[in-house]
């Protein structure tokens, strides 16, 4: 009979982390012009939903093409969650593709 040893894989020690101040997360989502960003994010959401390009739960954003949420009938296409999300950086921290 051989034994057969099994790897641990090293724990991960958890980050230390500060506590949301939801106060100050309150503060900034009732701004006005945070309002009508998440509004129009909201209203080209509901678009692409009633054309049938996404759907609840389907794992996918509509990403405005020109980066701009404000526009309420700027061009939008459906991408995946993940692709939306970030994109490649320059060492300083700006987009490498500005119109992303």
């Amino acid at each position: 009979m051989s034994i057969i040893k099994v790897k641990k894989t090293p724990s991960k020690k958890p980050r230390s982390k500060q506590p949301r101040d939801y106060k100050k997360e309150h503060k900034y989502d009732s701004q006005a012009h945070v309002k009508k960003k998440r509004a129009n994010r909201n209203l080209a959401r509901r678009r692409a939903e009633r054309a049938g390009l996404v759907k609840k739960g389907d794992g996918k954003d509509v990403h405005h093409v020109n980066g701009n949420a404000l526009d309420k009938n700027g061009k939008t296409k459906v991408v995946s969650a993940s692709t939306n999300r970030s994109y490649r950086r320059t060492p300083t921290g700006r987009k490498v593709n500005r119109r992303a």
